[in-house]
């Protein structure tokens, strides 16, 4: 008897019973928990990290300069003024993160080095069970939950994406991809050639630039980049006059906002002129003699990839200083000094860092399961980029491409809470999205249409990510913030998507 009751014990110390599970302890998994505790005070939860801290990309992105694309305005969250530089350090965002935890008690909620392996729904129980490992890859704590919030991301951290080019085992200078950044690494005297022109390029070669011997930009194709001073006009004015913290980040959050939408909908409809516009505001750093062609002259519109921000114009004051060069071409091999090009030219370096973007990771690299059928998420309609068709009680953050990603947290958030009271208001327990009775001839589409939305990272991987159902809006992630901050709230929760038990 005493031997089964310690039996007992042991099992029920390595399992946690909450009623929402968010994983991640980054930026969004952060605000997901601030709306939940605010929201819905009476709810248990816990948060599940797999790194030692919080932060996540803020967190495991240690390459010089590193910083926002988004302005913190929107990029941070609606609830929690912003008092920076619109375009923000990566420890500038740990602090307000940090702020953030501290201000809602949530550090308590959170259990580090905790990584999940697998989420099984039972729907006799209307449970997930949610199985852990610890840092040293032990089998931890098994959590079960009513509700599970992914906030994990959508790219894979510990492996980022980098080409297998010829000939990489004959450099004798490092090659290292800027995700896996280290306090080894040293520029100083160096010749440094940067591979990519995308927002990680644009942000570690001006950092590098003064210490450097030299960076080379070494793209494929080339980058729309929207250089402005890293200031609030109207942020500064607001506090001159003395208006409080929290009115000043509202007002300037709409004023971007606003700003965003315009160039948006200008990006589709009157590429050229927005084109010329980013000239401009280019040679206003680089000089009004810079010659754009050919190495800053992309051959797709304005946003059909994401338009990197340089504050300060930073890059091309560096460019016009002779510290930063750049060169379109294609990688023919490496050699022991550098780089063959398609052309023929050699780039010789010391130093190459990788700028090549990441891999995409559905839902964390976890496996899943719902009563014991495993889920394939490539072959599973979504609805509205958030909720997924036959996968009970699971919501998952993804964020836009075309405007700030934390946007879509205080959305959602708000979704949640609301879903959550509603079920507890009408006494059930599971929650499952249902396709439309008239959708059955309904062609699986993928993610985004790539005359959308084509940058690298996405197109390698487009096969893997849960699919649009037809040509329904309703039934894909519209990307359009402007929209869904009218649609998401007036959501109907009994409709007939929403089949509960």
């Amino acid at each position: 008897m005493s031997e089964a009751l310690g039996m007992a014990d042991v099992v029920s110390s390595h399992c946690e019973d909450v009623d929402v599970l968010i994983a991640g302890a980054g930026i969004s998994g952060i605000g997901s928990a601030y709306h939940l505790r605010t929201q819905c005070p009476g709810k248990s939860f816990v948060i599940l990290e797999a790194q030692d801290g919080f932060g996540g990309t803020w967190r495991t992105h240690t390459y010089p300069g590193v910083r926002s694309d988004s302005d913190l305005y929107t990029f941070g969250y609606r609830f929690k003024p912003w008092v920076g530089p619109p375009i923000a350090t990566a420890q500038a965002i740990r602090d307000y993160l940090d702020e953030v935890i501290a201000e809602n008690d949530l550090d308590g909620a959170i259990r580090y080095r905790t990584r999940i392996t697998r989420c099984s729904w039972d729907s006799a129980e209307r449970k997930w069970t949610v199985e852990t490992t610890g840092p040293d890859g032990a089998p931890g704590t098994t959590y079960r939950c009513n509700f599970l919030w992914m906030c994990q991301g959508y790219y894979d951290h510990d492996n980022p994406y980098l080409p297998d080019w010829p000939g990489k085992e004959d450099f004798r200078g490092q090659l290292i991809h800027a995700q896996k950044w280290h306090d080894g690494v040293d520029y100083r005297g160096k010749r440094v050639v940067v591979i990519g022109s995308g927002a990680t390029a644009a942000t570690v070669i001006p950092a590098m630039a003064d210490e450097a011997a030299h960076v080379t930009m070494l793209q494929r194709s080339p980058t729309y980049f929207f250089c402005y001073p890293n200031v609030s006009d109207l942020a500064d004015r607001l506090r001159l006059i003395g208006v409080d913290e929290a009115t000043i980040h509202r007002c300037v959050r709409l004023d971007y906002l606003h700003n965003l939408k315009t160039l948006d909908r200008r990006s589709m409809e009157e590429p050229d002129a927005v084109f010329d516009e980013f000239k401009q505001m280019i040679r206003l750093y680089a000089g009004e003699d810079f010659e754009f062609a050919p190495h800053f002259t992309p051959s797709y519109r304005p946003w059909q990839q994401r338009v990197a921000f340089i504050p300060d114009g930073d890059l091309f004051v560096k460019i016009r200083e002779g510290k930063v060069s750049a060169v379109t071409d294609q990688i023919e091999r490496f050699t022991a000094d550098g780089i063959l090009l398609k052309s023929g030219e050699e780039l010789k370096a010391d130093l190459v860092v990788a700028a090549t973007g990441f891999n995409l990771s559905v839902m964390g690299g976890i496996e899943f399961a719902v009563d014991g059928a495993a889920v394939d998420w490539s072959r599973t309609p979504t609805y509205r980029g958030m909720m997924f068709a036959g996968v009970p009680n699971l919501l998952w953050v993804f964020g836009y491409f075309r405007a700030a990603w934390t946007l879509r947290v205080d959305l959602l958030g708000d979704f949640v809470s609301r879903l959550l009271h509603y079920m507890d208001k009408v006494g059930k327990r599971q929650v499952t999205i249902v396709p439309p009775t008239d959708g059955a001839n309904d062609e699986l589409l993928p993610w985004i249409e790539d005359d959308n939305f084509n940058p690298g990272y996405l197109m390698r991987d487009l096969d893997k990510l849960p699919k649009r159902l037809g040509d329904r809006p309703e039934w894909r992630h519209t990307q359009n913030y402007w929209r869904e901050a009218e649609e998401i709230p007036a959501i109907a929760l009994d409709g007939p998507e929403f089949s509960y038990r």
